[in-house]
């Protein structure tokens, strides 16, 4: 049952949260392809830090409804420019890449030249997690700090605004 749910979520997954290491996990956008998922980042493109140079990753996917159906293990594949893999599996990636500039065959040389990586995810042999075993809390975490912080202001009033007594 799990092989073919896990087969079946990645079928139908356009975005997995995939963890690298005990770095939290990041919702990136992936392509399903021949029972794998192919994941672009890079400059100019999706951050996902570690992916590119890991030998294996935690990826969550999701259902229909939205919720987590399935955490798997998968053995993470660079793909090198100019090799057999990448030259059959960029152009389609970039046929799906949704909102770029340009047409694929530049945007594939594109992320050549730059030094994207474009990762090929296929499931490990480990046994998936699946309901009833998956995790029951959220999964949440506490916000990262970051230096994009606003200062909270007092709201602008153009007139003064009184006080009702009581």
């Amino acid at each position: 049952m799990t092989t073919e749910l896990v087969a079946e979520a990645i079928k139908k997954a356009g975005i997995a949260w995939i963890s690298v290491e005990d770095r939290p996990a990041l919702g990136l956008w992936v392509m399903p392809l021949d029972g794998a998922l192919v994941v672009l980042s890079g400059p100019g493109e999706q951050s996902a830090p570690g992916l590119a140079d890991a030998t294996t990753a935690q990826v969550r996917l999701r259902g229909d409804n939205g919720g987590l159906i399935v955490i798997v293990d998968a053995v993470v594949e660079r793909l090198v420019p100019g090799s057999e893999a990448w030259d059959e599996i960029a152009p389609q990636l970039a046929a799906k890449r949704l909102n770029a500039s340009g047409t694929a065959e530049e945007q594939v040389a594109r992320w050549a030249e730059t030094g994207c990586a474009v990762v090929r995810l296929t499931p490990a042999e480990t046994t998936p997690v699946a309901a009833p075993e998956l995790p029951a809390d959220s999964g949440a975490a506490a916000p990262r700090e970051t230096p994009a912080r606003v200062p909270v202001r007092r709201p602008f009033r153009l007139h003064r605004v009184r006080r009702k007594r009581r």
